[in-house]
């Protein structure tokens, strides 16, 4: 009895040793890349997988997206300047063989990719393109980097620049250019406020011009406008037509 009960106990050990190594499940998000005496043979799942013991192993590949941090690089623009940049990489595996066969260490191997597409790509534009045109320069990042992580089954799907440091004689720099462009921009809407005041009134004295009229309706204006201000100088405006009684006749001045 006693070595039939062993018998069994070792038969039973035997069963729960297989079903460990040969019975696997895999979530909805996972895959299983599965080899049979070393070659590839599939990839299976998600749900219960069988694998044959000591002849297959599976290898589990994630499909969900990947958030990866892209160190502070050292950039340097087109018109010389120093800056560190870091960015947020965002990849997902497409086809698990490739990911497991064609590179040792997919996830090492993007990062450096990222890093080196980062300094290459911003070291092409000048500062201010690095700061006012960072969806652009986000879409080329994720561009070549999708075509190069192409052949390991990776599909980066995007690229985001988070921060361009600059020193602080660069930001001192930059405050300056700021505040010269604002003064510029405002002395040309100066400028372009005169040009159009000086047009409106050459417009409005073609117009008085046609109609004397509407110029004793300026001259009643102006007077109800002085007599409503509290003031004790009354300026009264003279026709200049009326002071042309009061000068001399030349035939006379010329006949005496």
């Amino acid at each position: 009895m006693n070595l039939t009960l062993l018998v069994y106990l070792v038969i039973a050990l035997v069963v729960i040793l297989f079903l460990s190594s040969a019975v696997r499940v895999l979530r909805e998000y996972q895959r299983g890349v599965v080899f049979t005496l070393g070659r590839f043979t599939g990839v299976k799942g998600p749900g219960l997988i069988i694998l044959i013991p000591f002849v297959q192993q599976m290898v589990k590949v994630d499909l969900r997206v990947v958030v990866q941090d892209v160190p502070s690089q050292d950039v340097i623009s087109r018109d010389n300047v120093s800056v560190k940049v870091n960015a947020v990489l965002y990849f997902r595996i497409v086809d698990p063989e490739r990911a497991i066969i064609k590179v040792a260490d997919f996830m090492a191997a993007t990062s450096q990719l990222a890093q080196t597409t980062l300094r290459s790509v911003l070291g092409k534009h000048e500062l201010d393109e690095m700061l006012a045109e960072r969806d652009k320069l986000n879409s080329d990042i994720q561009e070549i980097l999708d075509q190069q992580t192409d052949a390991w089954g990776i599909k980066v799907t995007n690229v985001e620049i988070k921060h361009v440091d600059l020193n602080e004689s660069m930001v001192r720099a930059i405050a300056r250019q700021a505040e010269a462009e604002r003064l510029r921009r405002a002395k040309v809407i100066n400028a372009e406020g005169e040009q159009q005041a000086a047009e409106k009134l050459v417009e409005a004295g073609r117009m008085l011009a046609k109609e004397p009229q509407a110029m004793q309706l300026r001259y009643f204006a102006a007077l109800h406008d002085v007599a409503g201000e509290r003031s004790s100088t009354v300026v009264f405006p003279v026709p200049m037509d009326l002071l042309g009684h009061f000068k001399p006749n030349s035939r006379t001045e010329a006949g005496k």
